[in-house]
């Protein structure tokens, strides 16, 4: 049985990488499970969405580049992606249309409070990371 699972990605990963890789790790797993899956980046957690996030990761020997990829790929293919446009401004002086995310800006619904509360109301289960 499907159900719908809505997952915040709030923290950095310059300050707790592997809480965020546990989180992308997760919505992936429910994405692969075949669940219905919204992804929210927002506060420090748009630094996921920075080019070149991943390999300073994995310089910092947290984990392989080639494996935050590949989430990010299942993620994109499989989940709905949200972020926050407020945070994305604040955290990495960046805005919507300007394709400056590792993510094509059409696979991104740029949201903010109001969209959080509303998918995790519709959601069976809220995880936040």
């Amino acid at each position: 049985m499907s159900q719908k699972f809505f997952i915040k990605i709030a923290t950095d990963p310059d300050v707790d990488p592997v809480k965020c890789v546990v989180g992308m790790a997760c919505a992936a797993q429910a994405v692969n499970a075949g669940h219905d899956v919204d992804v929210f980046f927002a506060a420090g957690g748009v630094r996921n969405l920075n080019p070149g996030q991943f390999e300073k990761m994995s310089e910092n020997g947290d984990v392989a580049v080639d494996m935050l990829v590949g989430l990010m790929d299942k993620l994109v293919s499989g989940a709905k992606l949200h972020c926050s446009f407020g945070s994305v401004a604040s955290v990495l002086g960046k805005k919507e249309g300007e394709g400056a995310l590792c993510i094509p800006d059409e696979k991104l619904s740029w949201e903010g409070p109001p969209q959080v509360i509303e998918l995790s109301a519709a959601a069976d289960t809220v995880l936040v990371y």
